[in-house]
C-alpha cells in the first residue's frame, strides 16, 4: 500500500463515522437503536441483511476452499444459502416483523418468555450471546490477517483499528447507522469486486476466460462437492444455514423487525436470497483461478486472494478492494453487536435487575449504547486468540463452531413461532437445547476422527428431533401460548400493520401470561409502562 490506498482507506473509516453520527439524531429510544422504528424501506433491509450475512472470512477461509478446490467453495457455502433464505421468506420474515409491530418488542427473544417462559429465554439468550462474542471474534481475525498482509501491522493492532472505529459508527447511530453503512458498503464491494473479475480476466485473456481457463485447472475445480465438502455437507450446510440466516443468528432477524410489515420483510428476504445466488460467484471467480497467478504462502491458503490483488492493482484500486474486505466484515460484525446489545438489554439484564426493568427510554439507550461496546471489547479479545489451540484456526470456528451451534439456538426460536409446533413448550425448547449443545461436544471433542459434516449437522439435527419429538410426547399448549401465536401467525398485513396506534398497546397488553407478572419485563409488551403506552410498538411509531 502506498499514501493513495491509504488515503481511500481512511476516506472510508471517515464516512462510516459521518454516518454513524448523521444516524444518532434518528435514534430517539431503544426501538429506534435496535430496529429502526419499523420505518425501514424492504430494499435497505435486503442490501443491509445481505451485507451482514458474511465477512472478510470470505476473502481468507472461503479463498482458500476457492484456491484448493475450485467452484464448491460457491456451491457448497453461497448457494445453499440463498435457498435458505428463499425458505425463510416464506416461513418466518413475515412472522418476525410481527414479534414487533404485533407484540411490541425490540429485540428477537422478548417474545420467548411469551411464547415459553423465562428459563427458556434466558438460556438461549446467553448461549447465543457466548457464541456470537467467539463468531465475531474470528471475523476480527479475518480481518486483520488481510491488513497484516497488506500493511505489515501486527494482527493485534488490525484488530484494534477496525474494532474501534466500528464501534464509534454502529454505537452512536444503532441499526439506522449499521444499514446505512452497509448499503454504502455494497457501493464499494460492487465497485471493487467488478474490478477485480475485469483485472482477472485481461491478465487471462479476456471475456472468453470465463470458460475457457478451466482447462489449465485441476480437474477437480469444476466438481461441485469435492474433498471434505461432500454432498452430504451440502444438504447439511442447507439445513443449518435456513435457520441461521432466516433469524436464527438475530441479527438477520432484526432487518426483518425493522421493515413497515410483513410484506415487505418478505421481499426483503427475497432481495437478500436474489444477492446471494448472484454476487459471490462473481467474487469468487477471481478465487478460483488464482492458482493459475499466484502461489499461497499459507497453507491453508488463505491468503490468496490478497496476493492476488497485490500483484494484479494499481494503487488506490488497490485501496478500494481493501475496503471492500473491511466492509463486509465491519457489516457483519456491527450487525451482530446491536443484536446483541438488543438481547443483553431487553431479555438479561432486565432478568438480573429490578432496576432494568424499570429503566425510561434515555436509561435504557445508554444501555444499549454500554453493552454494545463491551460487546466489542469481548469479541476483540477472543479474536487475539483465533489461532490458538483452543479454537484452531478460523475457518474452524465459522464452520464448526457457528454452524455446529446456531441450531440448538436457532430452532426453539424461529419453529416457536409456527403454528405447528404449538405444542413443543418449555420442555421441548430447553430439552432440544441442551442436548443439542451436548452433540456439538461430543462430535467435535468426545470422539475422534468424525467426519466435518456430521460435526455440523448432528447438534440440528438432535434438537429438531427433539423439538418435535417432546411436543407430542408432553404437550405443553395453552390459551396464552396460542394467543402468542395467532398474533404472530395472522395474515392481516395492511400497508400500515393490523394494529394502528391504539391497536400496539393492546396487542402487547393481550399476549401478557397472567400469573407471570414477575416484572421482569422481557416478555412482549414490556417497557411499555412508562407512561407512553406500547412505545415501542410499530404503532406508537407512527403506524409503521
Amino acid at each position: 500500500m502506498n499514501s493513495l490506498d491509504w488515503a481511500v482507506l481512511i476516506g472510508y473509516f471517515g464516512v462510516m463515522i459521518a454516518i454513524g453520527v448523521w444516524s444518532h439524531k434518528r435514534v430517539d429510544d431503544v426501538s429506534d437503536f435496535f430496529t429502526a422504528g419499523g420505518k425501514m424501506p424492504w430494499w435497505l433491509s435486503g442490501i443491509s441483511h445481505h451485507m451482514s450475512g458474511y465477512s472478510a472470512v470470505m476473502f481468507t477461509g472461503y479463498a482458500g476452499i476457492a484456491y484448493q478446490y475450485g467452484i464448491t467453495s460457491y456451491v457448497t457455502w453461497s448457494f445453499p444459502i440463498a435457498i435458505g433464505i428463499a425458505i425463510g421468506a416464506q416461513l418466518f420474515a413475515g412472522r418476525l416483523n410481527r414479534l414487533r409491530s404485533r407484540l411490541g418488542v425490540a429485540s428477537p427473544l422478548e417474545y420467548l418468555k411469551s411464547r415459553y417462559n423465562l428459563p427458556t429465554q434466558q438460556a438461549l439468550a446467553w448461549s447465543g450471546v457466548l457464541l456470537k462474542i467467539v463468531d465475531v471474534g474470528a471475523k476480527w481475525a479475518a480481518i486483520a490477517t488481510l491488513l497484516s498482509v497488506f500493511t505489515g501491522i501486527s494482527l493485534n493492532q488490525g484488530i484494534l483499528i477496525t474494532g474501534v472505529i466500528t464501534g464509534i459508527y454502529c454505537t452512536v447511530g444503532g441499526l439506522w447507522a449499521d444499514a446505512l453503512t452497509e448499503l454504502g458498503q455494497f457501493v464499494i464491494q460492487l465497485l471493487a469486486g467488478v474490478a477485480m473479475l475485469v483485472t482477472v480476466m485481461g491478465e487471462l485473456g479476456g471475456f472468453s476466460s470465463l470458460w475457457t481457463v478451466w482447462e489449465r485447472l485441476p480437474d477437480s475445480h469444476t466438481q461441485p462437492t469435492v474433498g471434505p465438502y461432500t454432498l452430504t455437507f451440502l444438504l447439511a450446510y442447507l439445513f443449518i444455514k435456513t435457520f441461521e440466516y432466516s433469524g436464527g443468528m438475530w441479527n438477520q432477524a432484526q432487518r426483518f423487525m425493522a421493515t413497515r410489515n410483513a410484506r415487505e420483510a418478505r421481499r426483503s428476504a427475497r432481495l437478500s436470497a436474489a444477492l446471494w445466488f448472484v454476487w459471490p460467484a462473481v467474487l469468487f471467480f477471481p478465487m478460483w483461478v488464482a492458482p493459475l497467478l499466484v502461489e499461497t504462502r499459507r497453507p491453508d491458503a488463505s491468503d490468496a486472494y490478497a496476493l492476488l490483488t497485490e500483484r494484479l492493482l494499481p494503487h488506490g484500486l488497490l485501496g478500494l478492494v481493501i475496503v471492500g474486505f473491511f466492509s463486509h466484515t465491519m457489516a457483519m460484525c456491527s450487525s451482530d453487536a446491536n443484536a446483541i446489545s438488543a438481547v443483553f438489554t431487553r431479555d438479561i439484564a432486565p432478568a438480573l435487575s429490578a432496576k432494568a426493568r424499570d429503566w425510561s427510554h434515555r436509561a435504557g439507550l445508554l444501555a444499549a449504547r454500554l453493552s454494545t461496546v463491551a460487546f466489542l471489547g469481548l469479541s476483540m479479545a477472543i479474536a487475539t486468540q483465533v489461532n490458538s489451540p483452543t479454537f484452531k484456526d478460523i475457518i474452524t470456528i465459522v464452520i464448526k463452531w457457528v454452524a455446529g451451534l446456531v441450531g440448538p439456538i436457532s430452532i426453539p426460536f424461529l419453529l416457536g413461532m409456527l403454528r405447528f409446533f404449538r405444542k413443543s413448550g418449555p420442555t421441548a425448547a430447553l430439552g432440544s437445547w441442551a442436548a443439542g449443545l451436548f452433540a456439538f461436544w461430543l462430535t467435535n471433542y468426545g470422539l475422534s476422527d468424525v467426519q466435518l459434516q456430521i460435526q455440523i449437522v448432528s447438534p440440528v439435527a438432535t434438537s429438531l428431533v427433539l423439538f418435535v419429538l417432546l411436543g407430542f410426547v408432553r404437550p405443553e399448549d395453552t390459551p396464552e401460548r396460542d394467543a402468542v401465536l395467532a398474533r404472530i401467525n395472522s395474515d392481516d398485513d395492511g400497508p400500515e400493520g393490523p394494529t394502528g396506534a391504539a391497536g400496539a398497546a393492546g396487542a402487547a397488553a393481550s399476549v401478557a401470561i397472567p400469573g407471570q407478572g414477575d416484572g421482569a419485563g422481557t416478555g412482549a409488551g414490556a417497557w411499555a409502562r412508562d407512561g407512553d403506552g406500547a412505545r415501542d410498538g410499530d404503532g406508537a411509531r407512527g403506524g409503521a
